[in-house]
């Protein structure tokens, strides 16, 4: 080849190469997130969610919110599977396996959850929701228990104190939290508070049927505390959460707070996005903003729930982080055990140890 073309024909590829270059399609631009909508409905537990925080996220969002409230697990479940239709929903997490399982949750985009972040490694990935799939945790809390301290005989410390024959016909159960009283029976016999297995939960009706002449049934003094009743002395003792202690102090001195021996009950509530919203992206905008440090620290100011989110904590006032009842040391908590999601069959178990409780005698006898 002439060495008068190879000049030439350099300067040709490097043209053609420029060309190819030049001619290359630009990568494609991210997909613009879609409009918020004019309305998100947010379902709720009753006087669970300030307004102030809810305007304030219509003020930056131009979202109205619309709040609907429920006052019990089984009524949110109940009209979750009835087709009820909500963009947000504050759930337990013994239900999210459940609704994950009959389809009725959406699962949650967490690239529109940058504050996901602020949720503490402790909460995250647990076994109700591997990955955080369908849930976000929003807050959680204690049962232990109330004690009216000048009217009992000597210190309460346990779950076993419950059957006291000193205290018979003062004792408060809330009949209408089945799980909760069948797991403080199987605590007080040294058992997990969620076992399913079928001799332990024998036990456990036992023990509470010879418990059942000493019962207070709580819901049919007060519906929602048991400090009515703590402080007028019908109860000497009261399975109780955190809200009824902190309640208590306030009206009577004498009512103290104790998270037993054997190890208390925790319970933990979480965002969930329901498959039926036709808003997915604005909850998850809504979720995003409820995760912020200083509005979760509001929420714990305002309601006095502890929070799961660790960038949180140093905005709280440290009256109320420093407070046991709301935050319980370390040490209370060793043997504290989170109320799980059942299997169906430890669920079926369940109901049927429920269902021959109630129906026994006030003897006990089945």
């Amino acid at each position: 080849m002439s060495k008068r073309l190879i000049p030439i024909l350099l300067a040709l590829f490097l043209s053609l190469a420029g060309l190819t270059a030049c001619d290359s399609p630009s990568p494609p631009a991210a997909p613009s997130p879609p409009p918020l909508a004019s309305e998100l409905v947010f379902y709720d537990w009753v006087d669970d969610m300030p307004q102030a925080v809810l305007d304030d996220f219509t003020r930056e969002y131009g979202v109205a919110v619309k709040l609907v409230t429920y006052e019990s697990p089984e009524e949110a479940y109940a009209n979750l599977r009835a087709g009820e239709v909500y963009d947000v929903v504050v759930v337990e997490s013994r239900k999210i396996p459940t609704l994950v399982r009959e389809n009725l949750l959406a699962e949650i985009n967490h690239g529109n959850l940058p504050n996901f972040k602020n949720i503490a490694a402790n909460f995250r990935d647990l076994a109700y929701d591997p990955g955080n799939r369908h849930s976000v945790p929003s807050s959680w809390g204690t049962v232990g228990l109330v004690i009216r301290g000048d009217l009992v005989a000597e210190p309460v410390t346990r779950w076993i104190d419950l059957w006291d024959a000193r205290y018979a016909g003062r004792v408060g159960f809330w009949f209408d939290m089945p799980r909760e009283v069948i797991a403080i029976a199987l605590k007080s016999l040294g058992y997990s508070g969620n076992s399913e297995a079928p001799a332990e939960l024998e036990a456990a009706l036992r023990h509470l049927l010879a418990l059942k002449p000493q019962m207070l049934r709580l819901e049919e003094f007060d519906p929602n505390m048991a400090t009515g009743v703590m402080n007028s002395g019908q109860a000497v003792l009261a399975m109780a959460w955190a809200g009824d202690a902190l309640e208590g102090r306030e009206l009577n001195p004498a009512i103290i707070h104790a998270l037993p021996e054997e190890g208390a009950l925790l319970w933990g509530d979480n965002f969930v996005v329901p498959a039926n919203s036709p808003n997915r992206h604005t909850a998850e905008v809504f979720i995003n903003f409820l995760l912020r440090p200083e509005v979760s620290a509001r929420l714990v100011e305002e309601l006095r729930y502890p929070t799961p989110n660790e960038a949180a904590l140093p905005l709280i006032d440290p009256e109320i982080l420093n407070d046991p009842i709301i935050f319980p040391p370390n040490a209370d908590l060793q043997k504290a055990e989170l109320i799980l999601p059942l299997s169906p069959e430890g669920e079926k178990r369940y109901a049927e140890l429920w269902e021959r409780f109630m129906a026994a005698d006030p003897q006990g006898e089945q």
